[in-house]
């Protein structure tokens, strides 16, 4: 695949659930989904760089795959409920350019 867009994913992740009578989870199991995502996700990130290594007959896991996967469980989620993730990212960024603006110590220029 190419790279794509917010939008274009979102509109990946439609086609793809479209086509099951089922449709999309209701949003409280999606979020339910989300969770236990968010939680092999953090099992992997604890296995490489935490304090708790993976035992000798488990498989080797990747971070960038339960990324991958909340990814996908967070675009089902907005798809759902209508939600333009792209104009939710641009909201929050602003927020966080604004509120935060003077938070952090900016690099010195080079």
């Amino acid at each position: 695949m190419t790279e794509l867009t917010i939008r274009e994913m979102q509109e990946i992740v439609d086609r793809y659930i479209s086509q099951y009578k089922e449709g999309y989870f209701q949003p409280m199991t999606l979020v339910v989904r989300l969770s236990e995502e968010l939680g092999e996700l953090a099992r992997e990130v604890n296995h490489h760089y935490g304090e708790k290594p993976k035992k000798a007959n488990e498989e080797e896991g990747s971070i960038g795959l339960e990324l991958g996967d909340l990814l996908f469980v967070i675009t089902c989620l907005a798809n759902s409920l209508e939600i333009d993730l792209a104009e939710s990212f641009r909201q929050v960024v602003h927020k966080f350019q604004t509120r935060d603006a003077n938070r952090w110590t900016p690099k010195d220029p080079e």
